[in-house]
């Protein structure tokens, strides 16, 4: 068994796992238990038409074969300019289809947000992107969205930046969390689901509240036998 991905967003959070060929989709809804003692790491090969391809390639999550070219490619259709805040002050701006805009501000664990301009064109809206981006960053380090686990968001600093723009609209998004301290930090797959924030796994195992990035689990072979020190080996980030 290998997890080989993963599902964000605002409908049925999921970890990919692979078993001979065949991919379950393991919800990660709150309350679900996850029981992935994990060992080796490599590859996490391809998924096509709900068929997994192994690779045991030493790159990860993806070795250079099944790494994906990631340039932008833009259609011409309506897309929305954004702001995105992370707690308690953390700002970017992006760009995504306008029918995509609720969904990829979920998928990134943005706290608040703000629809700022509306272009014809996918290249149009990249202008504009850059533009604002010359004082603002245009992506947030994964670090930063875990410090903004248990912290709120500077309201005065997010209506100060407003003030700035004219929002179409704007959202504030509560993802169920409800921590009272910022969780630890470590690559684990053990415990009860609290929840998740973007990419952002929440779960609470032997007493104590972990995150882990699910990038950061992609790739990783399901152990026969785990004990927590086996886990706790694998390294914090």
């Amino acid at each position: 068994m290998q997890i080989v991905g993963y599902h964000t967003g605002p409908n049925d959070p999921a970890l990919l796992v692979a078993t001979g060929g065949s991919v379950e989709g393991v919800s990660l809804e709150p309350g679900v238990e996850l029981s992935y003692p994990l060992g080796d790491r490599h590859c996490a090969g391809a998924i096509d038409d709900g068929t997994h391809y192994p690779c045991d390639r030493p790159g990860t999550p993806y070795c250079e074969r099944h790494t994906q070219d990631w340039a932008p490619t833009y259609t011409e259709e309506e897309y929305a300019v954004y702001l995105a805040a992370f707690a308690p002050a953390t700002f970017k701006v992006g760009i995504t289809r306008s029918w995509r805009l609720d969904t990829r501000l979920r998928e990134q664990g943005a706290d608040r947000a703000a629809h700022i301009h509306t272009a014809t064109s996918g290249p149009i809206a990249r202008e504009v992107e850059r533009e604002i981006a010359a004082g603002m960053p245009e992506a947030v380090r994964v670090e930063r969205k875990v410090a903004s686990l248990a912290a709120t968001v500077d309201s005065g600093a997010w209506e100060a930046l407003l003030e700035e723009y004219s929002p179409v609209e704007t959202f504030a998004f509560d993802y169920g969390l409800a921590l009272e301290e910022r969780p630890v930090a470590e690559i684990i797959a053990m415990g009860t689901v609290v929840g998740t924030k973007g990419r952002l796994l929440v779960l609470q195992y032997a007493g104590t509240t972990y995150t882990t990035d699910l990038r950061e689990l992609v790739g990783f072979e399901i152990a026969a036998e785990a004990t927590r020190d086996h886990q706790s080996s694998l390294g914090a980030f």
